[in-house]
């Protein structure tokens, strides 16, 4: 399969644990020392603290999280992607680089860093 495929079928996965408000499937999508940053809050670096803040933003089921492939690309165990990110009018839209890690066979995500589309959101954390 496409590196391509293989992402976007993880997060569609990510997607669904967000809309479902599971906090812990969405932590376990990072590799255990992943990091992510957001304009929405601090750093968050290990998968405790990416569960604590997916505590907050899944409460109240996603708004209908929704995450698209632009681009993406491998070599050996490492990958990346460009994502378009949509999460309704409350936290709008974005893209995420993510850099992703293949641990036990598996891609993870190492780090991501959310971009939002709103300029109000723009370096505010």
């Amino acid at each position: 399969m496409p590196i391509r495929e293989d992402l976007q079928n993880l997060l569609n996965i990510y997607a669904a644990a967000y809309q479902a408000g599971d906090a812990k499937a969405c932590a376990a999508m990072f590799a255990p020392n992943g990091e992510l940053y957001s304009p929405y809050a601090p750093p968050a670096r290990g998968r405790t603290t990416i569960e604590e803040l997916h505590k907050d933003w899944t409460q109240d089921g996603g708004n209908g999280k929704q995450l698209n492939v632009i681009h993406a690309g491998s070599s050996g165990g490492m990958a990346w992607c460009l994502a378009s990110f949509s999460e309704g009018h409350v936290t709008g839209d974005g893209t995420s680089l993510m850099i992703f890690e293949r641990l036990a066979g598996e891609w993870q995500i190492r780090v991501c860093s959310l971009n939002s589309n709103d300029p109000e959101q723009a370096g505010s954390a």
